[in-house]
């Protein structure tokens, strides 16, 4: 489970056609690490990815839309700052994921140069990832002006490339993820037994296979604040839920 087809996630589904609802999905390292993923996220990327699609998330929305309409000349402290609000960093391992919640991710850059800015005191040593942003030792503010390059080392790069490790659980089991996005490892057979001792109707259940890509991913995401049923409501029915956004008071 878990294959990667043209930059999406296959996963198969079982299915209860009686009450159309999802029992479980089988994934695989994949989907398991980007749902992980999503605990990563900055909030800042959580309100952007929910309010492209319903206008803005709730009061947290109207928050960001605040950042977007400042002046930096005569309200923030640095263009810097405003943009690591909007657009914050995202951390991620994730290797070979094919898609990522979020507009800055650490992996981007771990196979490039990445610049990094020392305060402008000689003697103090703090470095910041953006330029032009405010130290602030002794009690003044000083700017983060001197460029320095970090370069990544091939050694290690060529070492995480041979293993094929990255992201956070192993490539060698197959995991099961419940309509409510519990994830557990699928061990043995007899673990899955328990999961079919309220089905009235084994011939009712069938298997479904679909794909997960960014859009998906995004559905899923805003689908997980307001339901336990996330599969199902992403793959099967797709219900009415109630809107995250809000318009006006």
């Amino acid at each position: 489970m878990g294959e990667i087809n043209s930059g999406k996630i296959k996963l198969k589904l079982l299915v209860d056609r009686n009450t159309n609802r999802v029992i479980l999905a089988e994934a695989g390292k994949e989907f398991v690490d980007f749902l992980f993923h999503i605990l990563t996220l900055p909030l800042g990327t959580v309100v952007k990815l929910l309010s492209s699609k319903n206008n803005v998330v709730g009061s947290l929305g109207k928050i960001y839309e605040s950042v977007e309409a400042m002046n930096v000349a005569t309200c923030m402290e640095s263009d810097a700052y405003k943009e690591q609000l909007l657009n914050p960093m995202v951390y991620s391992n994730l290797g070979d994921t094919p898609f990522f919640l979020g507009n800055k991710s650490t992996a981007d850059s771990v196979h490039a140069t990445e610049n990094f800015y020392k305060c402008s005191k000689d003697t103090c040593t703090k470095i910041a990832g953006y330029p032009n942003g405010f130290c602030g030792c002794d009690g003044r503010y000083r700017q983060f002006t001197q460029k320095l390059t970090y370069i990544q080392s091939p050694a290690s790069d060529q070492a995480a490339a041979k293993s094929g490790k990255g992201g956070y659980v192993k490539r060698e089991v197959n995991y099961m993820v419940m309509d409510n996005l519990v994830v557990k490892p699928i061990l043995s057979t007899i673990s899955c037994i328990p999961l079919y001792s309220n089905l009235k109707d084994m011939s009712a259940l069938e298997t479904l296979e679909v794909y997960i890509g960014k859009n998906e991913a995004a559905d899923l995401l805003k689908a997980s604040f307001v339901t336990a049923e996330v599969l199902t409501s992403l793959f099967l029915k797709k219900p009415e839920t109630k809107p995250l956004s809000t318009n006006g008071s």
